[in-house]
């Protein structure tokens, strides 16, 4: 790729969420925000390559696509043209109020989960207007055709429209009504970072997880005493911290137990691990009981706190875990509670528990059986779970990492042995 293609590739993953979030509220219809923007970045391809990456790129895309909208409604002269093309002219002081924090993307996020909306749709929603995810990626990563997903995001931006859905972050007094939902679709939009579902992207999205965390950090001064706001934003911090292991050279994903800990980010550990001790205290003192987020991140504090896999106290994650089912009685839940157990009581027992759970189309539960198997000599069932996972995997590095565990398993189904009892 030329110089101009890869900065175009990189700001379009950058800046997307910045110009779109801009002309939402400068227009208030968030189909033509995304037209416009769309029209930006394709005046990029064609001027930049010949003119020069200008210095500022998010600001030159914000006012190429402005100008593409001004000239539009001229165009069109509609009724009230006049009034919002002066605005999108003068839009330094905006006519309605904005909310607690001027912020666009973090107003863009409320208004996109907004409980008006079904929330699939408020999910696929983000995910396009926020994370900059293709209408293919999103379909991909929920496993629905591209064309039903598609509607959901048509109809979900004709309901904004049509019920008039401000762009703005609600008042104080209606924060807490309205944040559970906007922690659930960061939370994915961080997931689709840590571990891309499209095999054509890069395997780790460093622009989700970091726009996911400075939203998270937005909410979290929004709501500076809320446990699950705290909570996710310390689970994100911990997993992120991980992120310059969890590749090799070769762009092949390492799991936890063979990550070089000495390349973890130890701010963002720091922080994060202050997050969960802070909210312990909370809890200690009685002020409420630990959530979903609040128990993930003591989970992943308690990986962080050990000098290597060895070192974890995997009876305190099985704790946790137990904790965790009780509050999200789901299969996967119970499945990441399995992969503890097999540290603690081995995987015998952990992939007992693995059997009973209905999660056939879920790719991580057969890499988990596959685990398990291999550990307890049995190749040939390995190398089929592996083959099952690999069949769902969508991640290029996962996929590396899978494939080199199958290719390392004994060749000849003659070689499978039962491990001695114990």
């Amino acid at each position: 790729m030329t110089e101009a293609a890869d900065a175009i590739t990189r700001v379009h993953r950058e800046e997307w969420a910045r110009v779109v979030a801009t002309l939402a509220r400068r227009l208030g219809d968030l189909d033509v925000a995304e037209e416009m923007a769309a029209e930006a970045f394709a005046i990029a391809v064609e001027r930049w390559p010949r003119d020069g990456v200008p210095p500022n790129p998010g600001a030159w895309l914000t006012t190429t696509a402005n100008r593409r909208a001004i000239d539009r409604l001229r165009r069109e002269s509609r009724r009230d043209d006049k009034e919002q093309e002066a605005r999108m002219l003068y839009d330094d002081v905006p006519a309605e109020p904005l909310g607690v924090i001027d912020d666009d993307r973090l107003r863009l996020v409320f208004t996109c989960c907004h409980p008006a909306l079904a929330p699939e749709a408020r999910v696929a929603l983000t995910l396009r207007m926020v994370g900059g995810l293709t209408v293919p990626e999103i379909a991909r990563a929920f496993l629905v055709p591209e064309a039903t997903l598609g509607q959901r995001i048509t109809r979900a931006k004709a309901k904004i429209k049509a019920a008039r859905i401000p762009y703005r972050v609600p008042a104080a007094e209606d924060l807490p009504a309205r944040v559970s939902g906007v922690l659930a679709v960061l939370y994915l939009v961080f997931n689709e970072g840590y571990l891309a579902s499209d095999p054509d992207q890069d395997p780790v999205r460093s622009d989700l997880t970091g726009e996911a965390i400075r939203l998270t950090r937005l909410v979290h001064a929004l709501l500076p005493y809320d446990g699950e706001v705290a909570g996710l934003l310390a689970l994100m911090l911990l997993t992120e911290a991980r992120r310059p292991a969890r590749l090799s050279a070769d762009g092949e994903l390492v799991v936890l137990a063979e990550q070089d800990r000495g390349a973890w980010d130890p701010a963002l550990v720091a922080e994060g691990q202050a997050l969960v001790r802070e909210r312990l205290a909370a809890v200690a003192a009685g002020q409420g009981r630990p959530g979903r987020y609040q128990i993930l991140a003591a989970i992943n504090a308690v990986h962080t706190s050990a000098r290597d896999i060895r070192d974890t106290d995997w009876g305190q994650v099985v704790a946790l875990y137990d904790q965790l089912v009780r509050v999200d009685p789901s299969p996967i839940v119970a499945l990441n509670r399995a992969v503890a157990v097999a540290e603690l009581d081995g995987p015998e027992v952990a992939l007992a528990l693995v059997d009973r759970l209905d999660l056939a189309g879920y790719h991580a539960f057969h890499v988990t059986r596959a685990d398990l198997l291999r550990r307890l000599g049995r190749s040939a069932d390995a190398r089929a779970a592996y083959d099952s996972a690999l069949a769902l995997a969508g991640n290029s590095a996962e996929v590396a990492h899978l494939t080199r565990r199958r290719d390392q398993l004994a060749p000849a189904a003659g070689t499978d042995h039962q491990p001695p009892a114990t």
